[in-house]
């Protein structure tokens, strides 16, 4: 019996720690207890793509196979990784899909999670657990609030979200409360304000205390000042930021000796390799968002054959 006992311990143990970990050291961060990309250019950092859509789904279309899309992504998860990607984003409510419409919400009216996208949402955050990858997970998206009735809704979404990553164990894990949070889309007012963001990030520090939580701004690189003191790391946008302006946009968020992280810059090319050398530079991880291919429907996923230029660059920086 006893040998029963330590063998069932020991391989608790070792079930245990084969999960995932992220953690932040000042303005560094770790994965596994691990800094990241050590003794590279991009030490410290979390280079990242944006995946919204690869666990899309409309529910007012019975022509599209969201499982079939998921498992296209996941089969080029490793692709990404070895370029250098350690973290995507996903969202609960998807991306813009390149039409105008869609119903594409992991929340019910009530703010309760509905189990069918929750199960894609899975797949993807195991794959991921796997491989040593971080997921940036966002609750609320633009042109999709509006599923959630009220704002009781809102706040019941945000716990039920935090339950379900506490209940599943899943330590890879990081929280976008909003993707955009001041745009103009939203119309929960909860979700559109920075004093409503930070009372979201507290109600989800409050449920998880442990959980690192955060919410992104437009594209032009700022962050309220409300969010930037209450985030355990600022997330911020560069799609509409030239690249000579992103070194003194990240400056500027210097001062709140935090993690600074653009997950969202729909640059292409050159122009993308660019802003993605500028914010490394600068200290700053970068991510990258293509529209065309990873968005717009019809979803491709490529792995290096996205953006060649964008995974070289990528592999550069973050490679020895």
């Amino acid at each position: 019996m006893k040998k029963i006992l330590t063998l069932s311990l020991f391989l608790y143990v070792v079930s245990v720690a084969t999960g995932t970990t992220v953690s932040i050291n000042k303005t560094q961060w770790y994965i596994n207890g691990q800094i990241t990309y050590p003794g590279t250019p991009a030490e410290g950092l979390l280079m990242n793509v944006r995946m919204v859509n690869s666990t899309f789904e409309d529910r007012k279309r019975n022509d599209f196979n969201s499982d079939e899309n998921t498992s296209r992504f996941i089969s080029k998860i490793s692709e990404y990784n070895a370029y250098g990607v350690r973290a995507f984003t996903f969202n609960l409510q998807g991306g813009f899909p390149g039409y105008e419409g869609a119903v594409n919400s992991a929340f019910a009216p009530n703010g309760t999670l509905r189990p069918n996208y929750m199960s894609r949402i899975k797949r993807v955050i195991d794959v991921c657990d796997t491989q040593g990858i971080i997921v940036i997970l966002g609750l609320f998206y633009q042109r999709q609030d509006q599923v959630l009735r009220d704002k009781e809704a809102v706040k019941r979404g945000v716990v039920n979200a935090v339950h379900w990553i506490k209940d599943n164990d899943l330590t890879n894990v990081v929280i976008e409360i909003a993707n955009e949070y001041n745009h103009s889309g939203f119309d929960h007012n909860v979700i559109k304000t920075a004093e409503g963001e930070v009372e979201l990030i507290r109600l989800a520090k409050k449920t998880a205390p442990d959980l690192l939580v955060s919410t992104s701004g437009l594209g032009h690189g700022r962050m309220d000042d409300l969010i930037a003191n209450e985030a355990d790391f600022i997330l911020i946008h560069f799609n509409g930021t030239k690249v000579e302006d992103i070194p003194k946009r990240i400056n500027a968020l210097k001062e709140y000796n935090k993690p600074i992280v653009c997950n969202e810059d729909d640059k292409i090319g050159e122009e993308a390799a660019l802003a993605l050398k500028a914010s490394v530079e600068n200290g700053c991880s970068w991510g990258f968002m293509y529209n065309k291919l990873n968005q717009y429907e019809p979803f491709e996923f490529h792995g290096y054959r996205d953006d060649p230029e964008v995974y070289d660059t990528f592999k550069g920086l973050t490679g020895k």
